[in-house]
């Protein structure tokens, strides 16, 4: 065998290892991320008396049981609170997609004196913790009389600046002689924005779509914050009441049954559209 027939199998042997390494380490990270997961489903289909006996927790179960999600609906209004979190969701979501479509549009295609320094204000702005605001945001709308109200949860959440910087950069991938041809042909800005740019940006707009919807499902502090009627409770802020006037602090196997139900809606959103969202990701970090 020649020199450089070793030192081509040297290569490919070190190869195959570093491939292996590199596989091990990535099922071990996966095995991490997804045991929760798994603990969760496991809990939830275990009977109150089995887990409870338990003095070593099992990692599987002989007699699964489907009692633990009847319950999940029946005990609390976790079906109330579920809608309630549709309606949040939905409704924050669309107000948020006009606003921050209009003022990405001003800021990548329109001219007018002071736009840099302004968006420079703006960016500033993602400097500031949110909890900064809470107390300005729960003072004014207290004010307005919309505690315990969908108005109230929803009009804080209606504009982000990183969505409104990430949308800015794709629109701004759009070449101008689009826009300057459209403008000779009359079009308005408006129909441009509509017939145009929203299209080409539309895997960006889908990728913000789930990561609000997915901000707002998961929202807890501000609708902890705003609202103290149990007709008014997201699911994040129904699970305390679960616990507390629900099922109990020790049946744990029910308050996992009802943790489940909550979160699969945002598993299937992001199985659905995952190619969306890395590809409107990675186009809104793209220049050129």
């Amino acid at each position: 065998m020649s020199d450089y027939e070793k030192r081509a199998g040297s290569a490919g042997t070190r190869k195959k290892a570093v491939s292996a390494v590199v596989y091990g380490l990535l099922l071990l990270w996966a095995a991490m991320v997804l045991f929760p997961f798994y603990w969760m489903v496991l809990t939830s289909v275990k009977s109150y008396g089995a887990y409870n006996s338990e003095y070593i927790p099992k990692f599987f179960t002989l007699s699964p049981t489907l009692q633990n999600y009847a319950d999940a609906f029946t005990t609390v209004p976790l079906g109330r609170y579920l809608l309630n979190t549709a309606v949040f969701a939905i409704a924050t979501t669309a107000v948020m997609l006009v606003v921050i479509t209009l003022a990405a549009f001003a800021f990548a295609r329109l001219e007018f004196r002071g736009k840099n320094l302004l968006f420079v204000v703006f960016l500033s702005l993602m400097m500031i913790p949110n909890e900064l605001v809470i107390i300005t945001n729960f003072v004014t709308i207290t004010n307005w009389d919309m505690r315990n109200s969908f108005t109230g949860l929803i009009l804080p959440s209606v504009t982000s600046v990183f969505y409104i910087y990430l949308l800015k950069e794709n629109f701004e991938q759009i070449p101008d002689s689009l826009y300057y041809a459209a403008k000779v042909d009359g079009t308005s800005d408006l129909k441009y924005l509509l017939k145009v740019m929203v299209p080409i940006s539309k895997p960006t707009l889908i990728t913000v779509t789930i990561l609000k919807v997915i901000e707002c499902w998961n929202s807890y502090v501000w609708p902890r914050l705003i609202t103290d009627d149990s007709d008014y409770y997201l699911v994040s802020n129904g699970i305390q009441e679960i616990r507390e006037n629900g099922f109990g602090r020790e049946n744990i196997p029910a308050m996992m049954a009802a943790v489940v139900v909550i979160s699969v809606p945002l598993i299937v959103l992001f199985l659905i559209f995952r190619r969306k969202v890395m590809e409107g990701v990675s186009r809104g970090g793209t220049k050129g």
